[in-house]
């Protein structure tokens, strides 16, 4: 009896130790910055949820800061060490997975094309290595992500240099496609997900839905369902830029309700909505 007593207070020592450090992770702040088209930068700090499949428009250039950074892509699984950075491409299509009890922390800036671009003398920009070890350039970048609010350091002129720095040595001009997107393209284009019928559809193009999901996902590198729900959040994240209040825009993009618009939002921006917002409006 009495082992079974220390066995149990072990036990519930050891529930609690865990659920402690799982109240002090995802605590995640979104910044916005009115300089490069307006910079956007997310600070992970001890992630303990995963990101699924999605893309972004913007060239995502991570600083990985704690545990081994693990990225899928839809040919690749990447593992990024610690001090190393791990980009993604515009519209590459990538998932993260971070360890659910320690967590990852990692700081990423969301650079947008056309400022990559312009920065290599408008010639276009691709990185086919997508895990970089340069001590010096994250040095650097890591040095801005701390100092983001210091007038003196010339914040604009140096994320500028460095990224200048990074896109000539590890980057290629030679344009890159993903895989061709001719089946769909239209559909893609014309349709209004928010009324959307797997089922439906399918028939549409004359096949089972097996068959749809497997050739959508072949194309875009997502599911139908995960492609849906991003348009969705792709929908919010603009409506709430523009300061809409957060209940309307949920309802407006086609979630249920406000705790499932928080729930899916922050899966895939790593912030609930009103984090998301308040880096829009900050003074």
């Amino acid at each position: 009896m009495h082992f079974t007593l220390i066995a149990n207070s072990n036990f519930e020592s050891t529930s609690r130790q865990v659920e402690n450090l799982k109240n002090k992770t995802d605590i995640n702040e979104y910044y916005r910055i009115p300089i490069l088209d307006g910079l956007e930068l997310l600070n992970a700090k001890s992630c303990t949820f995963d990101f699924p499949f999605h893309t972004h428009d913007t060239f995502n250039i991570s600083l990985i800061l704690k545990n081994t950074f693990y990225t899928k892509l839809t040919d690749r699984f990447l593992k990024a060490p610690v001090g190393t950075i791990c980009i993604t491409n515009a519209k590459q299509v990538h998932a993260t997975l971070c360890d659910h009890y320690i967590g990852n922390s990692f700081f990423t800036f969301y650079v947008s094309p056309d400022v990559i671009k312009k920065l290599n003398n408008n010639q276009d920009v691709f990185f086919k290595d997508n895990i970089i070890d340069d001590q010096n350039i994250f040095s650097e970048l890591y040095f801005l992500s701390l100092n983001l609010n210091k007038s003196d350091i010339h914040f604009e002129k140096r994320l500028k240099q460095v990224l200048t720095s990074l896109i000539s040595k590890y980057s290629s001009n030679k344009e890159f496609s993903y895989g061709t997107k001719q089946l769909f393209q239209d559909f893609i284009n014309n349709t209004f997900f928010d009324t959307f019928s797997l089922s439906k559809t399918a028939l549409q193009f004359g096949m089972s839905k097996y068959k749809f999901i497997r050739l959508f996902k072949q194309e875009t590198g997502l599911t139908p369902n995960n492609f849906i729900l991003l348009k969705k959040i792709e929908q919010s994240k603009e409506l709430l830029k523009n300061g809409n209040p957060i209940f309307d825009v949920a309802i407006d993009c086609g979630f249920y309700d406000n705790s499932h618009f928080y729930k899916n939002f922050k899966r895939f921006i790593g912030v609930n909505p009103l984090e998301f917002q308040n880096a829009f409006f900050a003074i």
